[in-house]
């Protein structure tokens, strides 16, 4: 087994700061393992606005999704063992310009192929950043401090996946998709102006890696053949899978097949990521008294029980052992994320940069998949709001309604994230327009920006028709590909 680094030696170390300026860098580092969710959450909204402007199918639209993921995973891949060598400031301010140049570039692509080569390299520029905040974790702390340090960063890297396809949907308000790319590289400007300003370097010259590739070659090898580290890694991969799966899946999932509203659903995904950034809060206390490790597999063994009584309540078709077990399984995220990074990082200290980028390169290789609006012709919802898988069958594309004939509404839309009040809005649609169930405001109210099935913008489709929302809730009819 590869023995692990020799402890690094007082005089070699960076002084942690302290008071002020340690709370300023902690907010920078984890807005820099941020940049990954905004960088692939936020646009999720604009899809249905991106296919239209730039007269590309959805699945060309997509690939940009993919393409970003890819060049963040090579970004952290390649970044992290050359701030071995060149130091932790140069690569990470070099990744934030860039990011912000790149982000304009997306802006103003004048199609989709374009689009999705600029947002692989936008994506290599974000995970240079995100690559080295992990490795000045590391730097300056190890053990139980570097456990607490990313458990602090669970507050703000745990928060930004589920958050920003709502904030994509608030800018939507004031533009178009290209407004959304602007915004990133406008936070791309200010990380950048921020990382020259505050970020110290960790990484003294006594202790980077002066050789070449071969160095950076027997580096990465020696990772590859440390089975505890891998361990480590692999566990922080699937619990990322986890966790994507989960936003992915939920809304379909609690929404569609449990017959969820709406509103109901969006107060069990906050109680669920509020478990999350809880539990990580909660662990960073549990380190005075306990060794990471420990709190490692106390979070896996609740992990496991929680899938598995997912899988259960799913079965048994019983809700509320679903939302149990989701509020578990979130929680457990919170123990198993930061004691594992901590534990994978903190067996190779003069190789901090390269540990974190296989790291990195792990869990951006976790498959994340967005599902779209027309996964429901697997199964339509059935005329009364409940969830036709629920009751054990499917409602046919073609099934006829027995509702009356003529104008029906839609459920009543709260409009608050259009700046107005409570009051409810209904629409109206001709009778020969496609089923959407009157007790059921998902499609339209998740439309209206929050984190869900159809986005603003979206189209919800039931058959061979579908219905296109746009911002300002209007409806139009337009036919919807087989």
């Amino acid at each position: 087994m590869p023995q692990t680094d020799v402890p690094v030696r007082p005089a070699e170390r960076i002084t942690p700061p302290t008071g002020r300026a340690a709370l300023g860098l902690l907010v920078l580092l984890g807005s820099l393992t941020a940049i990954g969710p905004l960088s692939l959450d936020t646009y999720l909204p604009a899809f249905p606005g991106m296919t239209r402007d730039l007269a590309a199918s959805q699945a060309q639209i997509q690939l940009s999704l993919t393409t970003c993921l890819i060049g963040m995973a090579l970004g952290q891949l390649v970044t992290g063992p050359l701030s071995d060598r060149w130091g932790r400031r140069r690569p990470v301010l070099v990744g934030v310009a860039a990011y912000a140049l790149l982000s304009l570039v997306c802006a103003l692509a004048p199609s989709a192929e374009t689009l999705a080569v600029a947002r692989f390299a936008q994506g290599f520029a974000g995970g240079m950043g995100t690559v080295v905040a992990r490795a000045v974790v590391r730097d300056l702390y190890s053990g139980r401090a570097a456990a607490k340090y990313f458990s602090r960063l669970v507050l703000i890297f745990g928060i930004a996946p589920m958050v920003a396809p709502a904030l994509g949907s608030l800018v939507l308000n004031v533009g178009d998709w290209r407004t959304i790319f602007v915004a990133l590289a406008l936070v791309g400007a200010l990380l950048a102006t921020t990382v020259a300003l505050r970020l110290p370097e960790t990484l003294p010259a006594t202790r980077r890696n002066a050789g070449g590739l071969a160095t950076t070659a027997a580096a990465g090898r020696t990772l590859l053949t440390d089975r505890i580290y891998l361990g480590y890694a692999l566990t922080q991969g699937l619990a990322f899978a986890g966790l994507f799966a989960y936003l992915s899946g939920s809304s379909f999932v609690l929404q569609d097949v449990f017959g969820l509203s709406a509103g109901t659903f969006s107060i069990l995904f906050g109680a669920n990521a509020l478990s999350f950034v809880a539990v990580g809060q909660l662990n960073a206390r549990l380190l005075d008294r306990h060794d990471p490790r420990p709190l490692l597999v106390t979070g896996l063994g609740l992990g496991l029980l929680a899938a598995l009584a997912v899988l259960a309540g799913a079965l048994l078709n019983n809700l509320p052992v679903v939302v149990a077990a989701l509020f578990v399984f979130l929680g457990s995220l919170g123990l198993v994320m930061p004691n594992g990074t901590a534990l994978a990082l903190d067996r190779h200290a003069s190789r901090a940069g390269t540990a974190a980028a296989l790291l990195g390169g792990i869990q951006a290789g976790r498959g994340k998949r967005r599902p779209t609006c027309r996964a429901r012709r697997r199964g339509q919802r059935a005329p009364d709001g409940r969830g036709a898988q629920r009751r054990g069958r499917r409602l046919p594309a073609d099934a006829a309604d027995p509702r009356p004939p003529g104008p029906r509404p839609i459920a009543p839309v709260v409009s608050r994230l259009h700046g107005s009040s409570d009051s409810a809005r209904t629409l109206t649609l001709p009778a020969s327009s496609p089923r959407i169930p009157d007790t059921q405001p998902g499609g339209v109210l998740w439309s209206l920006g929050l984190h869900g099935s159809c986005w603003l913008g979206g189209t919800a489709s039931s058959g061979r028709r579908a219905i296109r929302l746009d911002s300002s809730s209007s409806i139009e009819s337009t036919s919807a590909r087989s």
